[in-house]
């Protein structure tokens, strides 16, 4: 095959796979050979000086697309390379070559119109991970549309490729906005010559619109002026019509009933999803691709799904479950709201959950601050001390003596017995008391030992 023009040294160029207003795209093989797809800019630039203002802005654009690469992303379309041809001075990027269909001619026969709820699931989560991943290093595609999400048949992914509007000044966009031919997919902001991450969200919402109802919200209608401004005026003034009617009217004469209603069960939440994408205002959309991934992602794994849905949305059948669902649902929300405030005063008084039995429980315990119960303990301790000092402690019982005389009558002697006797017995007593004590104070120390080892450590004053 020859050359229709030189792509750079070690490119070589094999013929043109599509053109479009924003350029055109070739397949390119390196030697090795390493097949690639190479996007041509067609603003050429022939002064390749950072003083020259489109050349600035496409190395500034193309640095940007390089941070996408640094991480790579199964659902983003790999970098190798960019430059200036050798013939034309057009700026290109090389991109690496995905092997499989675009997903809008998937949409075409002998394909159904409409994807299944299944596969629509799977283009959102992994598309919306490819707009995470350019704009967490805030590159904007500014181009998404279907024809612009290829099929991986290597990978069974899907890959968001072209970015050729990334690499265009605002000048640029605006005039090939105005020769594109993807305006179905263009936000309103878009039509001035503006590009925002909000964009691209916008245009990922046309998307998954597309795949559900079988065509977007505002087809164009033949190639004239007329026809665009139509679905120009559509995109910034008029309401999006219901996908779920499309829907239904481009499924029923494909599938059977059976598969009909269950093709009808399209989740609300990925309804509410592309609504919040499709709003005119770029603030009411999502901010980002990282905030829609989240939504997707809570999205999917929402169980059970929710069936808070129209009745466009679900078969006959199964309206009325649907309805006794919700409402068991609410009744469920507005318990656990009651719970969440009872529970910080059931706590208060006192009242417990037992595991074991599955019922609630509350404490009969007095409950003191621990410097209090700490208090207390010390005021016994001293107690106890002061009690067992004055009992092991013996006192000095002095008993005056008689004076000694060369003569005692019977009289005195008799009366010397009596006190002597009296002596004797109160010094028995005191000694007969000690040893009593003293076999008390062992005898307790004993079973309180005994006590600790048998019995288990119950609580004091509810502390411990």
């Amino acid at each position: 095959m020859s050359k229709i023009f030189t792509i750079a040294e070690g490119l070589q160029n094999l013929g043109a796979l599509k053109t479009g207003g924003q350029g055109s795209v070739y397949k390119g093989m390196r030697m090795g050979p390493v097949y690639s797809a190479i996007k041509l800019i067609p603003t050429p630039i022939y002064v390749e000086d950072e003083s020259d203002k489109n050349y600035r802005n496409f190395l500034n654009e193309v640095n940007k697309l390089q941070q996408v690469n640094t991480h790579s992303s199964p659902n983003v379309v790999k970098i190798l390379s960019s430059g200036i041809t050798d013939s034309g001075s057009f700026p290109y990027i090389e991109m690496e070559y995905i092997e499989g269909p675009e997903l809008g001619e998937l949409l075409l026969p002998p394909h159904q119109k409409v994807f299944t709820v299944k596969e629509t699931l799977k283009v959102a989560e992994q598309l919306a991970a490819a707009l995470a991943h350019c704009h967490q290093v805030d590159v904007k595609h500014g181009d998404v549309k279907s024809n612009n999400v290829k099929y991986n048949v290597q990978t069974a992914n899907y890959v968001l490729l072209d970015f050729g509007l990334a690499i265009m000044s605002e000048e640029q966009r605006r005039t090939s906005i105005r020769h594109a031919g993807a305006i179905e997919f263009m936000a309103p902001e878009q039509h001035e010559g503006k590009m925002l991450l909000q964009t691209d969200i916008y245009s990922y919402g046309i998307i998954l619109y597309e795949l559900l109802a079988g065509q977007v919200p505002f087809p164009l209608e033949g190639g004239g002026d007329t026809a665009r401004n139509t679905v120009m005026i559509g995109h910034l003034e008029k309401e999006i019509p219901d996908a779920m009617l499309l829907r239904k009217s481009n499924l029923e004469n494909t599938f059977q009933a059976d598969v009909l209603d269950k093709e009808m069960q399209v989740p609300h939440w990925l309804l509410e999803l592309i609504g919040r994408c499709l709003q005119k205002n770029p603030l009411e959309r999502y901010a980002n691709g990282m905030e829609l991934h989240q939504a997707v992602t809570v999205g999917i794994l929402s169980a059970p799904q929710d069936f808070r849905l129209t009745e466009n949305t679900l078969p006959n059948e199964d309206l009325q479950y649907a309805a006794l669902y919700n409402e068991t649902k609410e009744k469920n929300e507005k318990l656990e709201k009651e719970l969440a405030t009872l529970k910080p005063l059931a706590l208060k008084a006192g009242i417990k959950y037992n595991k074991s039995t599955g019922g609630y429980y509350q404490e009969n315990y007095i409950h003191a601050s621990k410097t209090a119960f700490l208090g207390c303990v010390a005021a016994c301790v001293l107690v106890i001390a002061f009690l067992v000092y004055n009992l092991a402690t013996p006192r000095n019982n002095v008993v005056a003596t008689l004076p000694t005389t060369p003569y005692k009558s019977p009289f005195e002697i008799a009366n010397q017995q009596y006190k002597q006797g009296l002596l004797t017995a109160r010094e028995d007593s005191i000694r007969i008391a000690k040893m009593q004590s003293a076999q008390q104070i062992k005898a307790a120390e004993k079973a309180r030992k005994q006590n600790g080892k048998q019995k288990k450590k119950k609580k004091f004053f509810g502390i411990f």
